[in-house]
């Protein structure tokens, strides 16, 4: 990895901090701001295209964690087990999604937003007690395959070859989210009910069937999330709060509903906390809510176009 010429020199006003340890938190931050992302896209998703305010969004993600967990330890671990996770944790939260959406979220759409809140926030204290009876309230954890243990070195600093996985596949999943939206016939009806939902309807398209796949589609990100960020962190109930309350300020700072601005809000959150954690870490948590509120000061907006 090769910095611009002109960087070094800028570098140097940084005493006591290297080049090296300022991309690798870059890595590190990038890396979070792809977990960050994909739960974030699959709420901007469903805000755009359906309108629903889903606080039960992060339970989603938990749970995503917690399927992985039992795959994984039902398959014996290692490399088998957590790609077997990969594949199966996110299709069980789709699952999920489908039944939340077609037993309950599909009676509200029309209804004011303050309803919804409340009926999202209930599913979201039932899915966490349901995550403490299943699982207990012990400590869950799972590992990376052999092929992610061990780092790579930038400027002689080892950076975790399982953090550049997570850029890769974020990265992948935004392109695969713009296809998706852009040029597949799910994706522009999407993008027409968001718009005009009646009209749709008219056209004697279902419109019903194409919410729901959206929420699908949403919760599956979110499990998707959970299954990649559960080799990092401790399996825990109530995980999914604080990543809810970020994931909605990514939403809200990028532009309500806009996927690219989810992308960049995650990118700006996860880069904050990572840099935050580097220059003043007992503040580290402030960095990202700080910097999100400058922005929401000058775009109060978003940094992109709001669809909401």
């Amino acid at each position: 990895m090769v910095l611009p010429d002109a960087l070094p020199d800028v570098l140097a006003y940084l005493p006591g901090i290297s080049p090296g340890v300022l991309v690798t938190q870059l890595i590190v931050g990038l890396s979070r701001s792809m977990i960050l992302f994909l739960v974030a896209s699959g709420l901007t998703l469903i805000l755009g295209v359906l309108r629903v305010i889903n606080f039960a969004h992060g339970s989603l993600y938990m749970i995503g964690a917690f399927l992985a967990y039992s795959i994984f330890t039902m398959l014996g671990g290692g490399s088998t087990g957590f790609w077997m996770a990969l594949v199966l944790a996110p299709l069980g939260v789709a699952l999920l999604g489908l039944l939340l959406e077609r037993g309950l979220l599909r009676y509200i759409y029309h209804r004011e937003h303050l309803l919804q809140a409340l009926l999202t926030f209930a599913v979201l204290l039932i899915l966490a007690d349901l995550v403490k009876l299943i699982w207990g309230l012990e400590f869950r954890s799972i590992s990376a395959p052999d092929i992610f243990i061990g780092s790579f070195l930038v400027f002689g600093l080892p950076v975790p070859r399982y953090n550049i996985f997570l850029i890769i596949v974020g990265s992948l999943v935004a392109v695969g989210l713009w296809f998706l939206m852009n040029k597949t016939r799910i994706g522009k009806i999407s993008r027409a009910a968001a718009v005009d939902r009646e009209m749709v309807g008219a056209l004697g398209i279902n419109a019903g069937w194409v919410f729901a796949a959206v929420f699908v589609i949403g919760a599956w990100l979110a499990g998707l999330g959970g299954v990649l960020i559960a080799p990092t962190v401790s399996i825990i109930p109530g995980m999914d709060m604080s990543l809810i309350i970020e994931a909605f300020l990514i939403v809200i700072i990028g532009g309500m509903g806009n996927m690219w601005g989810a992308l960049l809000g995650a990118l700006v959150i996860g880069v904050a906390h990572s840099y935050g954690v580097l220059f003043w870490s007992q503040f580290a948590i402030v960095f990202p809510y700080a910097i999100a509120a400058v922005l929401l000061i000058v775009r109060p907006s978003g940094l992109l176009k709001s669809v909401w």
